[in-house]
């Protein structure tokens, strides 16, 4: 067998050279006669000590049984000092600077012990080999649980059965080439040495126990702890060629399964989707998974199989039969564990208790409901008002809050948060729901704004504003002309509108003056309005006005004319031209100057009537006239009516412009069933006809009917769709 440096042996005597500076009395290392130094090689003995124990001899025995005096020093205090050099001599010799402290009592002081105990270690470590040592056939093979306690037995067997010092060092192999560390060293009373990972852990038994001397207790026992342990029992003046006490050890450690990968408790899918359920578990030995649905083993299909050692459930479609309760199983010797999942199918937000109109007086305090449900029930709330973020409302901003339960507050509420409210609800999965409630804030009736000065125009009806603001809504008003209490029941030619507003229907001079408005509602009033100043002035009047009517063909160009002049004492009026029915203005081809209007490249869409509207501070005055576009197509017909009988439906409509006076119109009905993509079309006759019968129809079925009419130049445009249902 090779020889080498013992990695473990020479960690073991730095360890213990340590623990030395530990030590805090005086021991009996030797007695007389007895070996001192080397476990088996070397041996240091006292010779000759004097009557009066002042001097000594050291005699230092080397491996080749010869002896050898080092040195003879006669100290005090009883006490042998030897000085060596080249103690160690040959192959394996090691160079020694140390002083040895001996009492030719056979004692040694705490200073000398030290020195000896240094030596002893230092000799231990240069002179102790190892190799790789395969286990004996006879080892100890030992199975511990998980958390719990192993005592590995081990004996030591004295030379001749005589007690003598020795060193106990217990040692775990850690790779497979044979390195070894130790784990324990135990040397008679001096402080004991753990291996890193083993503190508080080891422990030699007690010695009235029924283990041997050098057995080792190890407590919370854990997976690293498996292999190979070897009890080492090193007698310090063994002979090198004795072989040595020991046992070895091999420790299996079992462990009942622990999940490390387990799936989610709930699981929501959509049909048709795919999924991995993954369920992993360590332990001693290696755990089985099992899987089982609603309590029976899953029945590997086409969709459903179990793979990497069973670790891993996959369904390739999820069906209405795959929805239920997956549960892996992890087990082996020691125990098992168990996780259930829960697959489910998953479901959009459905709002369960949705919000409802509320009424309030204004400064008091709103809540809305909305609870929804939802799978998985991530459900996540917004509220609007009339289609804007109820966060994004600047006049809401300070006052607004939604709670987690979904439901919104305002508080205070004024009269302006009046309107709509909705409260979305999604879960991300599906379109989201919704659901609408009013609010409708209740306050006494007030003015919201009082011009200083008002003017009505002498000789024509005028109105003297008064703008007010009420929830519920208004009942009256009362009106202060001058200060004293107005009576337009009594008054000639004054009327109180809906509104509140004062209406005179022809304004004199005596209507000048200053008034005010007090309006009432059911919450009462919030108080009057300011003073209003009322002065009668002239209105405006035109110089010019346009022709009562305009003809043209399509293409030309058209001028109107109006103008008007102010009263004195009034500002000068501002001329417009508007269309009567509010249609714009086409821009690109209308010009407006000093009053005057011009439309060129003249269309059909330009039929109609205008009006010229000059108004000031004191009146608005309209003069309109017609604009008729000759040469085209006939206008849609208007005003269409009809009536039903079980077979039959008649139909009646106002003709439009036929497109001039040199063009005859006809006409033709176009009606289908209600819900049926294809017209039928029925030609009107006599020519010119503006009444038909549309007959064989089905009896209890609803029509939708349009007239278009025809010129010369061709189709027109098409009334507007009525719908009739038959008897």
């Amino acid at each position: 067998m090779g020889m080498c440096v013992d990695p473990g042996v020479f960690r073991w005597c730095q360890a213990l050279s340590r623990s030395r500076s530990y030590a805090t009395k005086t021991t009996p290392i030797v007695s007389p006669r007895q070996a001192l130094v080397s476990p088996g090689r070397y041996s240091a003995q006292e010779s000759g000590c004097s009557s009066d124990a002042r001097s000594c001899n050291v005699i230092i025995s080397g491996a080749n049984s010869k002896v050898q005096t080092v040195s003879n020093y006669t100290g005090s205090n009883n006490t042998a000092y030897v000085h060596e050099d080249n103690l160690l001599t040959g192959k394996y010799s090691a160079r020694v600077r140390r002083r040895i402290a001996i009492d030719c009592n056979g004692r040694t002081s705490e200073k000398s012990l030290n020195r000896l105990i240094s030596f002893l270690l230092l000799i231990l470590c240069f002179t102790l080999g190892c190799c790789t040592i395969n286990p004996p056939q006879d080892a100890v093979h030992i199975t511990a649980i998980l958390g719990e306690s192993v005592v590995f037995n081990c004996h030591v067997d004295f030379p001749g059965e005589h007690p003598v010092p020795y060193v106990l060092q217990w040692e775990k192999k850690v790779s497979e080439k044979g390195q070894e560390i130790p784990i324990f060293i135990w040397y008679e009373s001096y402080p004991t040495h753990s291996g890193e990972g083993y503190e508080g852990r080891v422990s030699r038994v007690p010695p009235n126990s029924t283990f041997g001397a050098a057995s080792l207790n190890l407590t919370d026992i854990r997976e690293s702890d498996q292999g190979w342990y070897e009890c080492k029992v090193v007698f310090l003046n063994r002979p090198p060629k004795q072989h040595k006490n020991g046992t070895w050890f091999h420790l299996d450690v079992h462990a009942p399964p622990r999940f490390s990968v387990t799936p989610e408790d709930i699981i929501y899918v959509n049909l048709g989707d795919s999924i991995i359920l993954n369920c992993q578990a360590d332990g001693t030995p290696t755990p089985e998974i099992l899987w089982y649905k609603d309590a029976n083993p899953v029945d590997p299909s086409s969709t459903v199989g179990i793979f990497n050692d069973g670790t891993e459930l996959r369904i390739s479609t999820i069906r209405h039969e795959d929805i239920g309760d997956y549960t892996c199983i992890a087990r082996n010797g020691e125990g098992q564990v168990s996780h259930t999942a829960r697959v489910i199918i998953a479901g959009g937000a459905v709002i369960m208790v949705p919000p409802t109109n509320q009424t309030k007086l204004e400064g008091e305090k709103v809540q809305f409901t909305c609870e929804a449900k939802a799978m998985p029930g991530n459900v996540t709330v917004r509220w609007f008002r009339e289609g804007s973020p109820v966060r994004e409302v600047a006049a809401l901003e300070t006052r607004v809050t939604i709670r987690k339960d979904g439901s919104l507050i305002i508080n205070p509420v004024s009269a302006d948060d009046s309107g709509q409210y909705t409260c979305e609800v999604s879960n991300g999965i599906g379109e989201p729901q919704s659901a609408s409630a009013y609010l409708n804030i209740e306050y006494p009736a007030k003015v919201t704004f009082t011009p200083t000065i008002q003017y009505l125009p002498f000789r024509l009806a005028g109105v003297v504003q008064c703008y007010i603001k009420a929830n519920p809504p208004l009942q009256y008003v009362t009106w202060t002309k001058d200060k004293r209490l107005l009576e337009p029941y009594q008054t000639k030619d004054i009327v109180i509108m809906n509104n509140g507003s004062l209406l005179f229907t022809r304004v004199n001079q005596n209507h000048q003056g200053r008034y005010t408005c007090t309006p009432y509602n059911a919450q009462g009033t919030q108080g009057s309005s300011g003073h209003m100043e009322v002065l009668v002035r002239k209105p405006p009047a035109f110089t010019v006005e346009p022709d009562p009517l305009y003809q043209r063909k399509v293409g030309e160009s058209v001028e109107m004319h109006c103008d008007a002049q102010e009263a004195e004492g009034t500002s000068k009026p501002n001329i417009q031209w508007q269309r009567r029915d509010g249609q714009p203005l086409q821009k690109n081809r209308v010009r407006i100057n000093n009053g005057n209007i011009t439309i060129e490249n003249l269309r059909r869409s330009d039929f109609g009537y205008y009006q010229c509207v000059a108004s000031n501070e004191v009146a608005t005055i309209v003069s309109a006239t017609q604009l008729v576009i000759e040469g085209t197509q006939p206008h849609a017909p208007y005003n269409l009516s009809g009536s039903a009988t079980e077979f039959s439906v008649t139909l009646s409509w106002m003709p439009g412009y036929s497109g001039g006076p040199d063009y005859k119109q006809d006409y033709t009905i176009w009606y289908r069933e209600a819900g049926v993509s294809e017209w039928s079309t029925i030609p009107v006759t006599p020519s010119g006809s503006t009444q038909v019968t549309i007959n064989r129809l089905s009896p209890g079925t609803t029509y939708e009917f349009q007239v278009i009419g025809k010129n010369a130049l061709g189709d027109g445009m098409m009334s507007k769709v009525i719908t009739i249902r038959t008897l």
